[in-house]
């Protein structure tokens, strides 16, 4: 079992010697709320793309966001209509 530390900098530390896992996790999760469904195993060749474009970029958050809105998933995703447009009979 590895050594537990309370220490923020540990934390920091180890995730730093294998930010691989954690900045995939978070891609995952980054697309997942902008598609608005769960990553599937088809995203998952997106998601590494997405993040090997982002370390060549030193993980800018900004690489990580244009790279999901770049994404097919994003781009075919269709706008759910809202309370209002169903109200006003908007889209009949």
């Amino acid at each position: 079992m590895a050594p537990r530390s309370r220490h923020p900098a540990a934390l920091t530390a180890a995730l730093l010697k294998r930010p691989v896992p954690l900045v995939r996790t978070f891609t995952e999760n980054l697309l997942a709320y902008a598609v608005g469904r769960r990553a599937e195993y088809f995203d998952q060749p997106v998601i590494r793309a997405i993040v090997r474009a982002a370390e060549a970029d030193n993980y800018k958050m900004s690489s990580f966001i244009l790279g999901v809105i770049r994404t097919d998933a994003f781009q075919m995703k269709v706008a759910e209509p809202s309370v209002t447009d169903e109200a006003k009979g908007v889209g009949r």
